[in-house]
């Protein structure tokens, strides 16, 4: 919970409306254009038969190979959807921002390489576009390089994502070994039992790492806050459903389904990684940092979902496997959406305060109005509330573990309550972590000058927020409108081919499970409620047209400045004590006394630090022993060239050795 202050150009003459920067338009419409054109492609790949497209000119020796098939629609589509209103959000926030020519011209970049991502059908075509995907958000993050805490979290980014390069590398050479050298990905289904483990370990810590699963997620709460605010939009609603596209893909699909201990191993990686994340979320003052955690949270959720798929389908519970798979896709689209909505809305706080920590915010009910509705429909959506666009993903993927069908198995009998309980309790902490970040970030009296001078975002940054929003109501109130597409690819895994899931109705019914529930009506009863509610205060107000005077100490009167609110912090630190050998807070408690007296106190100072534990516990003990090891290696640089030769000698030497 380390309060950063990010500094921006808030004080510099911004750029009269309607004058924006010729660049941020350009590259506000092309990625905005590229997003509609991932939607419309991906829904017809959706739609239709699979097709495909070879160009063997255009990369030397393998040549790119281009599929489009259900998965790769559902997939593509969903990044095309995030990346439109994006576009339209990075016309104004440029204007205010003033991004460089270089971060402009690179955002199109970024989007094009995460739309080939999920149409390559061959493995070097695959690697070619993972890896521009992946410097291509290493250049946006290094963005503001100018700032330590910038460079310092691009680096740790970059080591990360270069690791996780080389396990999905090491992981498809196997695969591709496997099955005599072709690297079509129709052929890395005939990957033999004797490499398919091998093969599933090494890509789930390759997939897992980009999805910020734990202990490989510590790169995720670094970049994502220092990026840009349209760089966190499509890192944290686009970039990492990619991580889980290639769980799903290859551990899912080709060589799928999978032995009863993948899906063991899934449940168990998505159940840490979203009580780790969302534990973290809580204790969190920093804005962008919270909602980083929370994608952490999101993912872990996504992963147990898949990994009780792949459990249930093995244990021969095949309703429930479609129910679980069906949550993991629903739950998919909803992220994307609130995740979008959450960070673009963090954006135009900072835009409008230049700050981040909620400790210092407040008061943006009344100043920021539009941008105030629009974060809070984000938050709903997050806390997986009902009228939250995850509310519906979580339901069934509950039901789904509630019901998993079968009496039999050990170990569906063990892992299944374990599983809810770990989702009831990242749903509570959830729900804790939106309402420290909306109740004390918006409504909330002001503590801080900037908070209370500040204004609405422009008209295109609030345009963008629109369109994301609209798909969070569409979500939650009738997710029937994507029921086709959830469908489709759910049919397509081997894990929930068996059942046809056609639940996403007017009424989700489950099939083969009992359980069903009315999002429209239950929004429907919600509004009347409220309407109700509007409607007797507004006659309670007439009826008693004059105010009653009461007394301080009766608790109905005066007004509560900023000192006597609580503050993000605060609000925490109950949830701080109960999990704190989890999180393992620094607090320091200072108390200076009157020079006079040491009996009388004349300040108190109460300091908390909490940062990532697996990052300490794990990374930093590495770090040291890479450093050594460097430091150590260092030493045999003498810059001898005799010596060099030597060296060159042993190794060949002992290369020759190893391969007799």
């Amino acid at each position: 919970m380390t309060a950063t202050i990010t500094t921006t150009r808030a004080g510099d003459p911004a750029v009269p409306p309607g004058h924006e920067p010729v660049g941020s338009v350009v590259s506000g419409v092309v990625t905005s254009a590229l997003g509609v054109c991932g939607v419309a492609v991906g829904i017809a790949g959706l739609l239709g038969p699979a097709r495909s497209l070879s160009v063997g000119w255009l990369l030397p020796l393998a040549g790119v190979y281009l599929q489009l098939d259900r998965l790769a629609g559902f997939f593509l589509a969903l990044t095309g959807a995030v990346a439109v209103p994006v576009g339209v959000y990075v016309i104004g926030y440029a204007r205010r921002e003033r991004l460089s020519r270089l971060s402009l011209a690179v955002l199109p970049v970024f989007v094009a390489a995460m739309l080939l991502v999920p149409v390559a059908g061959a493995v070097t075509t695959f690697l070619l576009a993972w890896e521009s995907m992946a410097l291509a958000s290493l250049v946006l993050v290094f963005t503001e390089h100018g700032r330590a805490v910038t460079r310092r979290a691009g680096v740790f980014y970059a080591v990360m994502t270069q690791l996780g390069f080389v396990a999905i590398l090491a992981g498809l050479l196997v695969a591709s070994a496997a099955v005599g050298g072709t690297d079509r990905f129709d052929a890395l289904a005939g990957v033999p039992d004797s490499a398919r483990a091998a093969v599933f370990v090494l890509t789930v810590a390759g997939f897992g790492s980009k999805a910020g699963l734990v202990p490989l997620h510590a790169w995720l709460p670094r970049a994502h806050p220092e990026a840009p605010t349209p760089v966190s939009a499509l890192m944290s609603a686009a970039m990492t459903n990619l991580g889980i596209y290639g769980i799903v893909r290859f551990e899912l699909q080709l060589l799928g389904p999978g032995p009863r201990w993948w899906g063991v191993v899934l449940l168990a990686l998505g159940a840490v990684t979203a009580i780790y994340g969302v534990l973290q979320a809580s204790v969190q003052s920093d804005l962008k940092r919270l909602l980083a955690f929370s994608t952490v949270e999101n993912m872990g959720l996504i992963t147990l979902a898949l990994g009780a798929a792949t459990l249930f389908a093995a244990a021969g519970a095949g309703a429930a496997a479609t129910v679980a798979m069906a949550a993991a896709m629903l739950h998919l689209i909803a992220h994307a959406a609130f995740k979008c909505l959450g960070f673009l809305g963090a954006g135009a706080v900072l835009v409008a305060t230049g700050l981040r920590d909620l400790d210092r915010l407040g008061g943006l009910a009344r100043r920021m109005p539009a941008t105030t509705t629009l974060f809070g429909i984000a938050a709903l959506g997050a806390s997986g509330l009902p009228l939250g666009a995850g509310f519906v993903s979580e339901w069934l993927l509950v039901q789904a573990l509630i019901h998993p069908g079968t009496q039999n198995d050990s170990v569906v009998a063990l892992a299944a309550p374990l599983a809810v309980g770990a989702v009831a309790l990242t749903a509570g902490l959830g729900v804790a972590a939106m309402v420290k970040a909306f109740g004390i970030g918006f409504l909330a009296r002001p503590r801080s000058p900037r908070a209370a001078a500040a204004r609405e975002a422009p008209a295109s940054m609030v345009g963008g927020m629109a369109v994301a929003a609209a798909a969070c109501v569409v979500l939650s109130v009738v997710p029937a409108a994507v029921g086709p597409a959830v469908g489709r690819v759910v049919g397509a895994l081997p894990a929930s081919a068996g059942t046809e899931f056609t639940g996403l109705a007017w009424t989700i019914r489950l099939p083969g499970l009992a359980g069903s529930i009315a999002p429209g009506a239950v929004a429907a009863a919600v509004a009347a409620a409220a309407v109700a509610v509007a409607a007797l205060l507004k006659w309670r107000a007439r009826s008693n047209p004059a105010p009653e005077t009461l007394p301080l100490w009766a608790c109905g009167a005066g007004r509560t400045s900023a000192r006597m609110q609580y503050t993000a912090t605060s609000f925490a630190e109950p949830l701080q004590r109960v999990f704190d050998d989890v999180l393992r807070p620094d607090t320091d408690i200072e108390i200076t006394h009157v020079a006079e007296s040491r009996y009388l106190v004349e300040r108190v100072s109460y300091r908390t630090r909490i940062t990532d534990a697996v990052e300490d516990r794990l990374y930093r003990p590495v770090i040291r022993v890479i450093r050594w090891a460097a430091l150590a290696l260092s030493r045999a640089h003498t810059g001898n060239v005799h010596l060099y030769l030597a060296y060159g000698a042993a190794g060949v030497l002992i290369v020759l050795l190893v391969a007799r």
